[in-house]
C-alpha cells in the first residue's frame, strides 16, 4: 500500500454536493483499485470510487460509497464483479473497475436499447439481446406485447446471479416465460442463427479484451444473417464526446453490411461523458419512418414506467451534435417527407 500526500483544491462531486478538498491524504491500495480512501481535516473519513481507465483521459466521474468497500465480490472466469452501496445513486454494479448501472439512472441506457429499435419495427416478435445479463434491457423488451420471444445470450453466468441478489427490479423479468437464457459466447451463439430474430440488441461492454469481438466486422455480417428480412440490430457505440473517431468507422462500416447505419445517443450521469450512443443498423426501416403513425403513438402510450424514452425523444436521439456531422446529418434520416404535428 502507498499513500500520497497532496495539496491541492481537487473538486469531488459526492451526495448530490460538490466541495473543495485541501491537503487532504489519499489511500491507493494499488494501481488497479479504483477505491480512493480520504481523510479530510478533523475525523471525517470518505471512500470515493473512481473509474481508473477513464483516468487515463485525465478526467473521470467520482462517486463515494459508503463502507470501506464492495457489498459484494465475484471473481468468475471472465472478470471481476463488484457491487457498491453508492451515497448518491443507490447501488452500483462495476465489472473489472467499469461502472456498468446505478440504480438512479441505468432507465436511460436500457429503455434507450430497447425502445428505439423495437418502435422502429412495426410488428417485433423475436428479439436476441446479447449480454444484458443485469435483466436491465430484457425488462424493457418485454414491456413490448407484440414480442413472443427473447433470447438473452449472456457469456458470465455470475453477472446474472449477482444482480438477481442486487437487482431484483431488473431481474424480475427472467421470470417472464417468453425468456430463454443461453450461457454462451455470444458471437459463437450468433452464428447458428439464420433469418430467425427482428430486433437483435447488444448490450455490451466496452470495446476491449473480450468485448472487441462484438465490435467487429465477422459479427455484425452474421447478426444480419441471424436477422430477418426486415429486421433491426443496435448495439452500444460508445460516446460522441469521447470516441468520434471511432463511432464514424463504425457507422462507415456498418452501411457495407446493412443498408441502413445510423448513430443515436441517451444522456447518462454515471457514464463517462455523460452520454452513450448506439449503432442502429436496419435491412428495410429508417428510426423515423413510422414516427408519424397512429399506431406508433398508440404502442408508445402502451409501454408502462416509462422514464425516458418518449416519441420526442425517439427523434430528437438522432440528432446529432453539428461535430458529429461528418459521422451524421438530417438529410441521412430521409425525415423531409414526414409530416410532423
Amino acid at each position: 500500500m502507498r499513500k500520497i500526500a497532496v495539496y491541492m483544491l481537487y473538486f469531488v462531486a459526492v451526495s448530490s454536493r460538490i466541495f473543495p478538498i485541501q491537503e487532504t491524504l489519499l489511500t491507493i491500495p494499488s494501481s488497479e483499485n479504483t477505491l480512493w480512501h480520504i481523510q479530510r481535516s478533523g475525523n471525517e473519513k470518505q471512500t470515493i470510487f473512481m473509474e481508473n481507465f477513464e483516468l487515463t483521459r485525465g478526467a473521470t466521474l467520482a462517486i463515494e460509497i459508503e463502507g470501506d468497500g464492495p457489498l459484494e465480490k465475484v471473481v468468475s472466469p471472465f472478470q471481476t464483479i463488484e457491487v457498491y452501496q453508492t451515497k448518491p445513486f443507490g447501488k452500483m454494479l462495476v465489472n473489472d473497475g467499469v461502472i456498468m448501472l446505478t440504480q438512479y439512472d441505468n432507465y436511460a441506457y436500457h429503455e434507450m436499447i430497447a425502445h428505439v429499435p423495437l418502435m422502429s419495427h412495426p410488428y417485433p416478435k423475436r428479439v436476441l439481446i446479447v449480454g444484458g445479463g443485469d435483466g436491465g434491457t430484457l425488462k424493457e423488451v418485454l414491456k413490448h406485447g407484440c414480442v413472443e420471444e427473447v433470447v438473452l445470450c449472456e457469456i458470465d453466468e455470475e453477472v446474472i446471479n449477482i444482480c438477481k441478489r442486487h437487482f431484483p427490479e431488473l431481474t424480475k423479468a427472467y421470470n417472464d416465460p417468453r425468456v430463454t437464457i443461453v450461457i454462451d459466447d455470444a458471437a459463437a451463439y450468433v452464428a447458428t442463427k439464420k433469418d430467425y430474430f427482428d430486433v437483435i440488441c447488444v448490450d455490451s461492454t466496452d470495446p476491449i479484451g473480450p468485448g472487441i469481438v462484438l465490435f467487429e466486422v465477422p459479427f455484425y455480417e452474421n447478426m444480419r444473417d441471424a436477422l430477418t428480412e426486415d429486421g433491426i440490430a443496435v448495439a452500444q457505440g460508445e460516446s460522441m464526446y469521447y470516441h468520434r473517431d471511432a463511432i464514424k468507422g463504425w457507422v462507415d462500416r456498418n452501411k457495407s453490411i446493412f443498408p441502413i447505419s445510423l448513430y443515436y445517443y441517451t444522456v447518462m450521469p454515471t457514464y463517462p461523458s455523460g452520454t452513450i450512443g448506439f449503432l442502429f443498423c436496419s435491412k428495410k426501416y429508417r428510426p423515423l419512418e413510422y414516427t408519424c403513425e397512429d399506431w406508433f403513438e398508440q404502442r408508445v402510450k402502451a409501454l408502462p414506467d416509462l422514464h425516458y424514452y418518449t416519441e420526442d425523444v425517439h427523434a430528437a436521439s438522432f440528432m446529432l451534435l453539428n461535430a458529429m456531422s461528418n459521422v451524421q446529418k438530417v438529410d441521412d434520416l430521409d425525415i423531409l417527407d414526414i409530416e410532423w404535428d
